[in-house]
């Protein structure tokens, strides 16, 4: 996955917790309590990350995995019809997104992670299927992956060497 440096100055980013995790440590004493949150974060406007958050409190948790998230902020390449640009599989880990191109009106038929994942990135119309895996945080990671990889017909005509009309055709 390339990286690129967005910046988050003048964004207005949204939080939302996909789950919350208690995870339990036994040591010799007893039980160590703590948890976990996936948090997705998005400006609405073609910006998406993911975070994962640990901590002995939930809300502290919830702040960490929202700063993890905002570390790893990726575009997407949103179409004219608040649609994605061409059809993808993202993948994760043993998880797969089928993320369908859709047209004006159709709205986000998406299961759980991946509707939160849609609706913070600004994709108003939208069809996804997961696959494999079902894995909360793999289908999110799956999800950011395919969108994060999606071209505009510009960037294929550019690397392609041929002008717009040509690859649209």
């Amino acid at each position: 996955m390339k990286r690129t440096i967005i910046d988050i100055s003048n964004m207005e980013l949204t939080e939302k917790v996909v789950t919350i995790k208690r995870v339990t440590k036994v040591v010799k004493g007893g039980r160590n309590m703590r948890f976990t949150a996936l948090v997705v974060v998005g400006d609405g406007n073609g910006h998406v990350g993911a975070g994962l958050g640990k901590a002995t409190e939930i809300p502290e948790a919830i702040r960490k995995g929202k700063e993890d998230a905002i570390k790893n902020l990726v575009n997407v390449a949103i179409d004219e019809n608040n649609s994605i640009t061409h059809d993808f599989i993202g993948r994760y880990g043993s998880s797969e997104v089928l993320l369908k191109r859709a047209p004006e009106g159709t709205g986000i038929i998406a299961g759980g992670p991946t509707r939160i994942v849609c609706e913070l990135a600004g994709i108003r119309n939208i069809r996804t299927k997961s696959l494999g895996s079902n894995n909360k945080q793999n289908v999110v990671l799956a999800a950011i992956s395919g969108l994060s990889q999606l071209k505009t017909p510009e960037e294929v005509a550019k690397s392609r060497g041929k002008s717009v009309e040509e690859v649209v055709s």
